[in-house]
């Protein structure tokens, strides 16, 4: 279909170019052109027809070879060739390109089209009037491309949060547990952490420092029972539907630093007063989860917190000092107890709220943590329906071109019969010309704010209307010229449409059109009559309402079809906005609800697994048991490691939720898509899955997942290929996953698996995938050497 779009127009274009060259331009009485310009002609159509069917693709290339084309064919048949494919290119750079390159297209298309009406006209008259309508031509073509490019992006806009809102609903339950994951891992780990250091440093330093047991203990009870009301307030929040709005996070932040503080680590920081909102919550979560993982892997070390404000962001650097060649007092850190979320987590978090991570090594040795993050107190993203209606209110190119050709049409007609004036009759019809472009100048530009505000540019179009009248009586314009003032009424009709359009409240712009047909009508009359045209032997009244009466009869009928025209493109308009509110609401309703019920599920399991286990850690502390606290409180980490791995992808399906899919099961899905109604094939199965590492499986799955629901209708290609030790997925057609919230999620995905991403503009996702094997990611974490 796709192919079909791209070349009917050329080969009808070429076919009606070849019917006139035979037998079209002999039986009109054409020349016919001889040998070497019938090839060149020829020549000339076969390159614009090339050119335009690759249009879509390559826009500015194709404009190029069209305006040669059309050089060439214009130097051979200066009478037959029509060029058409030159303004149908320029059309096309307007649809698919920014304002400054259709900028640039406008000017070298009338540069060519000036060039050859300068060597088939000559310098006189008739030059003016062919420049002026090849001008108009290339800006009218340009100014309808950017129309079109505007509602085309208002409509991808659309179509990418609709597939937003459906992915978000397909995947609200699962977005919940890795929510409850991230909350569960930053409190339970980092407090539970806390215990088993403090504890087993109290048990190997008992000996020597008894009194380390007595605060061990006490320690253990305050960080049991603060994990404790953390966890019910978590469990709360998930039972909780109507969550409210979160306050100012710096005091928390502060806590927080300081709680890690008092386990002896020296640290500092640097924040701002005012954090709050979805960012700061996030530095809340990376600087807790960076603090804890340096607590495992370099105890005891320097550590300095950075929050810096720039423009609009937010930049978090975490750094803390390499570990000591020996830890105090014998103590040798606690290796094995993380989760394996911590970086991976670090970044989902960053990139939730639109910002990026980074984690390494740092210069001076030691550890780096570093985020950008969007400063803004409201959630990520544009608004709610953002940027659909106002896209329809900021076309810079469509709006000027329609004043360039309400000014330049009827100027047009004068330029024409001024073709005929010669001598004196010419020199005196200059000066006129000159004024009738000022009033044409005049009289369009209020179309300017058409879309911003349709009513005062209808009234100002209307007031500078009777500027003319005015002219003609005071500079006495030839009649030759005032009577193009005609012509002019283009502006009114633009004028009437938008208030249509774009006015508010559709029931409300009915003047418009009387109100246009009897100004318009008053100002042709009055024109009459300073002219000259109303004179006679009696009065003029009477034949200036006799040529008013029918005059605004005639205009109110033009006017008011017009308006009705305006109503129906606004209703139309209305109508897909409120099909996109209505199924993009729906999909958030349904999101909501499938979010709610998996919190309620979770609530349970969370107080299952972790909350009594925790509650038996205070206990013990309470009685003094110090060997039972450390048993416990690992117990209890244990059992929140448990609880987050079933939380993961890997969930066992007796627990209610379904088995992680993999690379395999992408022919389900393409089959699923397929029924859907759009053509997708799949290439490389089942070659490619064999042996796949369950990690790679399941980011492969996800990112050819994430592409086709992306939003896309058109046809789709996935290819896997296995190569060595990397595994090449492309997914092609899919042009709504290269840009948006799609292309963020997928740079995330890959970013996790240690992958490279490539988004090119033509819709293809390309994804590079180690399958080497390496250690778990919870080993890796708890490397020293690796990161802390």
């Amino acid at each position: 279909m796709e192919t079909i779009r791209n070349w009917l127009l050329p080969a009808l274009l070429a076919t009606g170019q070849i019917a006139w060259l035979w037998p079209g331009a002999g039986l009109a009485g054409e020349e016919v052109p001889g040998a070497a310009a019938l090839v060149a002609v020829l020549g000339a159509v076969v390159a614009e027809t090339a050119a335009l069917g690759r249009r879509r693709r390559t826009p500015v290339r194709a404009l190029a070879w069209s305006l040669g084309a059309l050089l060439v064919g214009q130097a051979a048949w200066p009478d037959g060739y029509f060029g058409v494919g030159a303004p149908v290119a320029l059309y096309s750079v307007a649809v698919r390109c920014p304002v400054p390159v259709t900028v640039r297209a406008v000017a070298a298309a009338v540069g060519v089209e000036w060039l050859l009406s300068l060597v088939h006209v000559g310098v006189r008259p008739a030059l003016a009037s062919e420049w002026v309508l090849g001008a108009l031509l290339y800006v009218v073509c340009a100014g309808l491309g950017e129309g079109r490019r505007q509602w085309l992006k208002g409509r991808s806009l659309a179509t990418r949060l609709l597939a937003g809102a459906e992915e978000a609903r397909r995947r609200a339950g699962d977005t919940e547990r890795r929510r409850l994951a991230r909350e569960l891992h930053d409190v339970s780990a980092h407090h539970l952490t806390s215990v088993v250091i403090t504890a087993d440093a109290a048990r190997r330093l008992g000996g020597s420092r008894p009194e380390l047991t007595a605060e061990a203990l006490s320690f253990t009870e305050r960080t049991g029972t603060e994990t404790l009301t953390a966890l019910q307030r978590l469990v709360g929040l998930l039972r909780d539907v109507d969550r409210p709005d979160p306050p100012p996070m710096t005091a928390r932040i502060e806590e927080l630093i300081a709680g890690f503080g008092r386990l002896g680590r020296p640290i500092d920081a640097v924040l701002p007063d005012d954090l709050a909102g979805p960012a700061a919550e996030a530095v809340h979560g990376i600087v807790r989860e960076a603090l804890t993982n340096a607590l495992r892997h370099a105890p005891g070390s320097a550590a300095h917190v950075s929050v810096l404000r720039g423009e609009g962001v937010l930049e978090l650097s975490v750094d803390n000092a390499p570990p000591r060649g020996s830890a105090p007092d014998g103590f040798d850190g606690v290796d094995g107890l993380g989760s394996g979320r911590g970086v991976a987590g670090m970044k989902e978090r960053a990139a939730a709220v639109g910002g990026e991570l980074t984690a390494g090594p740092a210069p001076g040795g030691g550890w780096r943590v570093r985020a950008t993050l969007p400063d803004a107190t409201g959630p990520w993203g544009p608004p709610e329906g953002a940027g659909r209606r106002d896209v329809l209110r900021e076309q810079r190119l469509a709006d000027p071109a329609l004043v360039f050709t309400a000014t330049l049409l009827p100027l047009v007609f004068a330029l024409v019969t001024a073709e005929e004036w010669t001598g004196a009759s010419l020199r005196a019809a200059v000066p006129g010309l000159l004024v009738v472009t000022v009033l044409l100048t005049a009289h369009a530009v209020p179309l300017l704010w058409r879309r911003r505000a349709p009513w005062p540019a209808l009234l100002g179009v209307l007031a500078t209307s009777w500027l003319w009248p005015a002219a003609v009586a005071a500079a006495a314009l030839p009649s030759r010229v005032s009577e193009f003032f005609a012509g002019g009424a283009l502006a009114e009709l633009l004028a009437v449409y938008a208030v249509a359009v774009y006015g508010r409240g559709a029931a409300r712009t009915w003047p418009a059109w009387g109100a246009a047909a009897v100004s318009l009508s008053g100002a042709l009359v009055a024109t009459a009559g300073a002219d000259g045209a109303l004179s006679g032997e009696g009065s003029m009244w009477p034949a200036a309402v006799l040529m008013f009466v029918p005059l605004a009869m005639v205009l109110a009928a033009v006017f008011a079809g017009l308006w009705g025209a305006g109503l129906a493109v606004r209703r139309r308009r209305l109508r897909i906005l409120a099909w996109d509110d209505f199924a993009l609401a729906g999909a958030l309703w349904h999101a909501e609800r499938a979010a709610d019920a998996e919190r309620h599920r979770l609530a349970a399991k969370l107080r299952d697994a972790v909350l009594h286990p925790t509650a038996a850690l205070v206990e013990r502390a309470r009685q003094g048991h110090l060997e039972e606290v450390a048993a416990e409180a690992r117990s209890a980490l244990a059992a929140m490691r448990e609880l987050l791995h079933s939380l993961g992808e890997s969930e066992d399906p007796g627990q209610g939720l379904a088995p992680a899919p993999t690379v395999a099961d992408l022919d389900t899905l393409c089959r699923t898509v397929r029924a859907a109604g759009r053509d997708v094939t799949l290439r490389g199965l089942p070659e490619a899955a064999r042996d796949l590492p369950p990690a790679v499986a399941l980011s492969a799955y996800r990112i050819v997942e994430a592409a086709l629901g992306a939003g896309d209708r058109g046809p789709a290609r996935v290819a896997l290929r296995r190569r060595r030790d990397t595994l090449r997925v492309t997914v092609s057609g899919v042009p709504l996953a290269v840009t948006g919230p799609v292309a963020e999620r997928l740079k995330v995905r890959v970013g996790t698996e240690t992958g490279h991403i490539s988004l090119e503009q033509a819709g293809v996702v390309r994804v590079l995938l180690s399958t080497r094997p390496g250690p778990a990611p919870a080993q890796e974490e708890a490397s020293p050497s690796s990161h802390a």
